[in-house]
């Protein structure tokens, strides 16, 4: 029973790795926000090219009734308006700021753009929860690490709001910031986390609700 309104942050290189994630937190959240490499999969299903960016094709259909939900369900779906594309995957490809559905052949997405960023940050500002699974970006090149970090310091800078982060790569991302102790809780398992984000019983949590 989080504390409303409810925002789940949903980033990270794919949306398979968020299925049973975001089938169960539907029903539940006001506001999904979707950043990292997955948002190639929503752009694509909404009818736009997303040029070289990693695409998982098998995916276009989970992301178009996810799409299709939000809108019965009165979910706000938050995509990115514009993204940082790169001309190949390397710390210091060239880059450039593009409209995310205008993604140009030869290019792909290894961030969120400035716009989307402030977007981003803006909807989640009225939120009393957030839950935030998967980096904006390719976090660890420093040129692509910009979404991700304002978004971690937005979060960590968030009054009276109960702030989750899933572990992995994004918890990692949090502590690379210097911003784990300005959280109210950062998952060390990030499988662990998505599972629990999945809604699955884990057995550890249920022997000490038990106790």
């Amino acid at each position: 029973s989080p504390r409303k309104p409810l925002a789940a942050i949903m980033g990270g290189a794919k949306v398979s790795d968020k299925i049973a994630v975001l089938e169960n937190l539907l029903g539940k959240v006001d506001k999904l926000v979707i950043g990292g490499g997955m948002a190639a999969t929503f752009i694509k299903a909404m009818g736009a090219s997303v040029g070289d960016s990693l695409l998982e094709e098998e995916r276009v259909e989970f992301a178009q009734e996810v799409i299709t939900r939000c809108m019965y369900w009165t979910v706000e779906l938050v995509l990115p308006q514009d993204v940082v594309v790169g001309n190949e995957f390397s710390s210091d490809a060239q880059s450039k700021v593009v409209d995310a559905m205008e993604i140009p052949d030869g290019w792909r997405i290894m961030d969120i753009g400035p716009e989307a960023a402030a977007s981003f940050i803006g909807e989640l500002e009225s939120c009393k929860t957030v839950l935030w699974n998967g980096p904006m970006g390719v976090f660890e090149f420093p040129a692509f690490s910009h979404g991700t970090r304002v978004l971690g310091q937005a979060l960590a800078s968030m009054e009276g709001a109960v702030t989750i982060v899933g572990g992995g790569s994004t918890a990692e991302a949090v502590a690379e910031l210097g911003l784990t102790d300005k959280m109210t809780h950062v998952s060390t398992g990030g499988g662990a986390s998505l599972e629990f984000f999945e809604g699955k019983e884990l057995p550890g949590v249920a022997a000490l609700l038990d106790k």
